[in-house]
């Protein structure tokens, strides 16, 4: 049931919210002249999947959770695009294809190692990665692997239709302020 709302929102998300993309895409160009990342990431049963988003730091930023990168990596339009995550828009594409799901453990890089030894011990890795979820709206992000793990299988555990709405909507409503950079 919840894959159904997930190809419905995220197609209905980017049918109608095209003229959005394309605006923050054409500005983007003139931010880091290439306004879209993609990045490989671990997905379901441990696959690889490439995530695709608005580019919030400049071009020549590492590859590495968004904990260990320094603030001064984000380019203006990039912190504007992370306060109103309006980053993750381009994520929807990855949803509609079934890469991903509107709510689910956020998807980690292949370099972070203890993050996916403690998700692989809760059997995290059974399930869709999200855009939000229980760990998102709480503030709990990548650079603490443990908590998180912990925090993903407790939502996975709870899941339910009336769940999967409320993480949606606390998202949208503006809670929880995605992965911290270093200052």
């Amino acid at each position: 049931m919840l894959r159904v709302f997930d190809f419905l929102f995220s197609f209905f998300g980017l049918l109608f919210g095209f003229p959005v993309l394309f605006i923050i895409f054409l500005v983007g160009l003139f931010d880091t002249g290439s306004p879209l990342f993609v990045q490989e990431r671990v997905g379901r049963g441990k696959k690889p999947f490439r995530l695709v988003k608005f580019r919030t730091m400049s071009k020549d930023t590492p590859s590495v959770a968004s904990h260990l990168v320094s603030s001064t990596s984000i380019t203006k339009l990039g912190g504007f695009l992370r306060r109103t995550k309006l980053d993750e828009l381009p994520q929807l594409w990855n949803v509609l294809l079934g890469d991903m799901s509107l709510v689910g453990p956020r998807p980690n890089l292949y370099n972070q190692e203890e993050l996916i030894k403690e998700r692989d011990n809760l059997g995290v890795y059974n399930v869709r990665p999200g855009i939000t979820g229980l760990a998102q709206i709480n503030e709990i992000d990548m650079s603490t692997p443990a908590l998180l793990a912990k925090t993903d299988r407790e939502m996975i555990d709870s899941l339910s239709v009336s769940s999967y709405f409320k993480y949606i909507l606390a998202t949208v409503s503006g809670k929880g302020s995605g992965d911290q950079v270093k200052s």
